[in-house]
Formats: C-alpha cells, sequence, structure tokens
C-alpha cells in the first residue's frame, strides 16, 4: 500500500496480531466459528502482508495478480458459505476489497501515489469505505459491555476458553475493519 512507513508498521503489526488470534479461534469447539476464524487469518494475514510500507519491501510484479487469486478464490468460498450464514457476506466484501486493492496495486506504478488526483476518490474507493466506516462503527457499538457475567461463562457456568470469547473476536473483527479502512484510505 502506499503511505508512511510507521503507520504501515502499525497496521502490519495490528492484521498480523489479529490473524494469529483468529488462528487461535480455530481451535473452539464450534464448527461455524472455526471455518470463520479460518477466513478471518487470512484476511488478517493478507492485510499484514499488503500493508509492508514498499520502503521496505516491494513485491514482485507477480504478487499483485497472486493476491487477486487467493482472495477471489476466498470470496467464491465467501459467497457459498453466505447460503448458510448471513455473516459470511461481509467477509465476501472484504476479500472483494482486498482484489480491488490487490488490482489497483497491479495496475499502478511503482511508487506511485494514486490519491490526490485531479479526479478525486473512485467510486468504489468511496462504497467501500462508507462500508467499513458503517462496520467498524456498528463493530464498536457491539463491543459494549454486556451485564452480568454472560461474556465469560458458558453454560453451567464454566468458564470459556480463548478460542471461543465472542467479545475478543468481535475485537478482532473491529480491528480487521480499521484496517481495511486505513488501507482503502491510501488507495
Amino acid at each position: 500500500m502506499h503511505g508512511p512507513t510507521s503507520p504501515g508498521w502499525l497496521l502490519v503489526t495490528l492484521c498480523a496480531a489479529t490473524g494469529a488470534y483468529c488462528l487461535l479461534r480455530m481451535r473452539s469447539r464450534v464448527e461455524e466459528q472455526r471455518r470463520a476464524a479460518g477466513g478471518e487469518a487470512l484476511m488478517g494475514f493478507g492485510m499484514a502482508v499488503m500493508a509492508v510500507p514498499p520502503a521496505v519491501f516491494t513485491p514482485p510484479s507477480w504478487a499483485w495478480p497472486a493476491y487477486a487469486a487467493v482472495f477471489g478464490a476466498a470470496g467464491l468460498r465467501a459467497l457459498w458459505s453466505a447460503r448458510a450464514d448471513a455473516h459470511h457476506l461481509h467477509h465476501l466484501v472484504g476479500t472483494a476489497a482486498m482484489v480491488y486493492m490487490a488490482v489497483t496495486m497491479a495496475l499502478s506504478p511503482p511508487h506511485a501515489h494514486p490519491h490526490g488526483t485531479a479526479s478525486g476518490v473512485p467510486l468504489l474507493t468511496g462504497t467501500l469505505l462508507l462500508y467499513f466506516t458503517g462496520y467498524v462503527l456498528l463493530s464498536g457499538v457491539r463491543l459494549l459491555p454486556l451485564t452480568g457475567s454472560a461474556a465469560t461463562t458458558g453454560a453451567g457456568g464454566a468458564a470459556v476458553g480463548w478460542s471461543d470469547r465472542p467479545e475478543l473476536a468481535r475485537a478482532c473483527r473491529l480491528s480487521m475493519g480499521i484496517g481495511m479502512l486505513a488501507m482503502l484510505l491510501t488507495m
């Protein structure tokens, strides 16, 4: 992505940590949560790699089409999974945004800064920015504390493991939404 080095490294750290936690969530006893966590781990690590500042590493020309193919396949999987769970529609939008950014990076000359052109923000970028802004705001509201201890205990009062904590999964999704906003702003 095109942007300053320090915020780029912060974004890399945020996305990699989120991807690592999503890998931990793949150990959940709930099958649907494991599947969702796998897609979110791919998204987190993919965003981390994409956010590495170009001053440090400039990917080879074949990397961006490969990115588009990987996230295109993940998008098809999200589309298929959306039949059973509407949350996968968000995964579909996220993978589509990753494909869009990969294609944009593949078509832009090295070290070019597409923002600040006379034409303004492209329609698709603006639409994705609006979507992820709304998603981040909604995810933030969902993190507000619940009354009681239902968030930390499961059925029968048993403690919930790290891979099954719903508030951590929401924080993970919020972090990736913020990361996606930051990446789209640099487009």
